[in-house]
């Protein structure tokens, strides 16, 4: 498994997390910011996306909303076409 598939599955492992537990009343806001720590720590400025939940005062609809996985898959593939280029870059001179 690699990295990306990795945190691929982390995402969402803490997007079914934040379905169930996240939606505890006093807890929820809690448990959104772990959650943008988490994003912020795996993919850098992309995972500042997650912090949008924090402004959701009911803590209820940010659980429907898979925000950590939909960031895992844009930022998928992302690390090895920037590879790619450079692999084109060293045979092309």
């Amino acid at each position: 498994m690699n990295a990306q598939s990795a945190k691929l599955a982390a995402a969402i492992v803490l997007d079914i997390l934040d379905f169930t537990i996240g939606r505890i009343p006093g807890f929820e806001i809690a448990f959104d910011i772990i959650l943008g720590v988490a994003a912020v720590a795996m993919w850098g400025l992309p995972g500042l996306i997650a912090f949008w939940e924090v402004g959701d005062p009911t803590g209820q609809i940010d659980g429907f909303v898979p925000t950590l996985t939909l960031i895992a898959l844009s930022q998928m593939g992302k690390g090895s076409k920037r590879s790619a280029r450079s692999d084109l870059g060293d045979h092309a001179g």
